[in-house]
């Protein structure tokens, strides 16, 4: 067997060497010291005979005791808590041995005994002469660290909580980093006036206006990773009002947890931050339990949701993972990504089209996955009013091709990603994906695979959504288009829709549409309103907002429930269970669907609108639908 040399870099062994010969200085300082301050300057002559001797017997043991506890091991200038800790054990574990040997050498000779004050006196001038050396880096480079204000912007850390201590000490590692640390603020009364890494807090959230003014604050940084929405809207005005334009926020509650608080992670405020809901919580274990080591497939992995998907999957270390999507250049960008941040994930990224039936079958026989995402669709409602032919390819044939595959090579779990759009449906978009919710549902009682379906709303600043809509909008000096002043909608973050998904996934055990608790709907014109304020403008004012009325099949209000199904709870509090209305002859169902697929293929709108509507009775045409249909007669 080929031996394995351990080579210690030069600069730590010097550094170790350096701590050693400093502690047998120290030591010796220490022990001397002990008994010049128990006899008051002056060492009977009979105390300094024996002294010696008791030291040479005591300092190997306490160099064993540092170098047990890793101190000469240390990085110098990072000395903390933990490390001083380590020091006082190590001298603890030395004086104990000091008393060990006095009483030895007195059971084995007639040595006097050692005064129990000097032991004290040892062990603790030892502490600190060891742990002075130790912290002096650090201490001479916090002093060469504090941050000057010349060149630099003066900044407020709103919260003065750990991620604001955090903050404060990466600033202070920045030597040349372009922020100057005014003070902090906090509403905590017991934190008034006392300071974090030599920064003061200065006051609370109703004393930013004097606080501003006083300290010429021109930037201020949000530290609170786990405040909620409402809060840091508040905080925002606040801020506004102060006329500070510069707002930056730390990361979220997940990334502050993993330790990402740097100055590079710093971001502007966004949308989400104003609009989000509180934090997800989910059962880690409970989605790990169908995730982890298994074999997974996400289709429209490329999508906003299936990227998500993609990352979150991936932190439950599946055993492989295959990314499918019919955009080449999203795969191209995810396969980056995903090669960047999960570098020992097993994982396939393929191009290709779920319609693609042999494909499809392809990759399930080559590939064998034990859970699938399914979320290729085609979402945008105006769009799919003009192409309803598409749409039923995409969202009716694609998931009948992938739902078949996923029975005849026995997947797992399949879980389908569904809309609020499929509720009382008024678009060929949402009709689409009801129709692919009672297909999967209808597969669940004839196969071992458990179908799943999750319906959810709008997903802020997905691909093609109306909130990049409307950042491009204001590039262009606006104005900004709502198609009506009452149009609301539900939204929620990626990441919120998506962890909520691989929970709703741990939760059903098959045959169930979920709903997630989508909180309330967001009126668009405010949407619009708080986009234009975070880009540094002010609504109507530098950007006007016009109205351009509601477009082909689009509805004022999106529904998540059909009056007729109504919900029971599920065991997490965002997920409920939609009471659905019992299905037709399973024979009956594959014949209208048959006919669906053949007359998009065929191209005849007005059978497919018909058999839309006998698939889903809720379904109401648009006008416009209703007209393309009429011109083909």
């Amino acid at each position: 067997m080929q031996k394995i040399k351990l080579r210690i870099p030069k600069t730590a062994f010097t550094r170790g060497l350096f701590f050693l010969v400093s502690d047998v200085v120290l030591f010796t300082a220490a022990f001397y010291l002990a008994f010049w301050l128990r006899f008051e300057g002056s060492i009977p002559e009979a105390e300094r005979q024996t002294m010696w001797l008791y030291f040479c017997a005591l300092l190997p043991l306490k160099i064993a005791w540092n170098a047990y506890f890793r101190l000469y091991n240390l990085t110098w200038a990072l000395v903390g808590v933990p490390e001083l800790l380590r020091v006082l054990k190590a001298s603890l574990m030395g004086s104990l041995c000091l008393a060990a040997v006095v009483l030895l050498f007195q059971y084995h000779t007639n040595l006097p005994l050692i005064p129990r004050s000097v032991m004290l006196l040892d062990w603790l001038l030892s502490f600190l002469f060891i742990a002075a050396l130790r912290v002096s880096k650090r201490l001479f480079l916090y002093d060469l660290r504090s941050p000057r204000s010349e060149g630099k912007r003066r900044v407020i850390i709103i919260g003065a909580g750990v991620a604001g201590e955090a903050l404060v000490r990466e600033i202070r590692r920045a030597v040349n980093g372009r922020y100057f640390p005014v003070g902090f603020i906090d509403d905590d009364p017991a934190k008034r006036g006392t300071y974090i890494q030599g920064v003061q807090v200065l006051g609370n959230r109703c004393d930013l206006p004097e606080i501003v003014g006083r300290f010429q604050v021109e930037e201020a940084i949000i530290a609170i990773p786990s405040a909620p929405a409402k809060e840091i809207r508040d905080i925002v005005n606040r801020l506004r009002l102060c006329h500070l334009r510069r707002i930056k926020i730390v990361p979220s509650i997940n990334e502050f947890l993993e330790g990402n608080i740097t100055l590079s992670n710093l971001r502007d405020i966004q949308l989400e931050d104003l609009l989000g809901r509180e934090q997800v919580s989910i059962d880690m274990e409970q989605i790990a339990s169908y995730l982890r080591d298994k074999r997974v497939l996400i289709t429209g992995a490329a999508g906003s949701i299936g990227v998500e998907l993609a990352n979150q999957v991936a932190r439950f270390s599946p055993s492989h993972l295959i990314l499918f999507d019919v955009d080449e250049t999203g795969i191209f960008y995810l396969e980056n990504n995903i090669q960047e941040r999960f570098r020992s994930l097993s994982f396939t990224c393929l191009v290709g089209d779920v319609r693609d039936e042999n494909k499809v079958l392809r990759i399930m026989k080559q590939f064998q996955p034990q859970v699938v995402f399914h979320a290729a669709a085609y979402k945008h409602v105006p769009l799919m009013e003009v192409h309803p032919d598409e749409a039923i390819k995409v969202n009716v044939l694609g998931t009948i091709i992938l739902a078949r595959a996923s029975c005849k090579y026995g997947v797992e779990k399949f879980v389908l990603i569904s809309t609020d759009k499929a509720v009382n449906p008024t678009s060929v978009m949402g009709a689409t994906k009801r129709v692919a919710e009672i297909i999967v549902c209808d597969l669940n009682h004839r196969s071992t695979t458990q179908f799943i379906a999750v319906r959810f709303g709008n997903v802020l600043g997905s691909r093609g959504s109306v909130v990049p809509l409307f950042q491009e909008q204001i590039r262009k000096g606006g104005p900004l288009t709502v198609t009506h002043p009452e149009m609301r909608r539900y939204f929620m973050t990626a990441q919120e829709a998506v962890l909520l998904v691989l929970q709703a996934g741990a939760i059903g055990r098959g045959g169930e549409v979920f709903v997630l608790d989508m909180g309330e709907p967001i009126r668009i014109v405010d949407l619009a309103r708080e986009l234009i304020r975070i880009s540094g403008y002010e609504p109507d004012k530098d950007i006007p907002i016009v109205f351009t009325g509601i477009r082909p099949g689009e509805k004022l209000f999106e529904e998540v429930l059909t009056a007729e199904e109504g919900t029971e709870p599920t065991s997490h509090p965002k997920i409920f269970r939609a009471r659905l209305t019992p299905l037709a002859d399973s024979k009956e169902l594959w014949d209208k669907v048959e006919r669906l697929v053949k007359s998009a293929y065929d191209s005849d709108y007005s059978e497919a609108i018909l058999l839309l509507q006998a698939l889903v009775p809720t379904y109401q045409p648009s006008q416009e639908v209703k007209q393309l249909a009429s011109q083909q007669q």
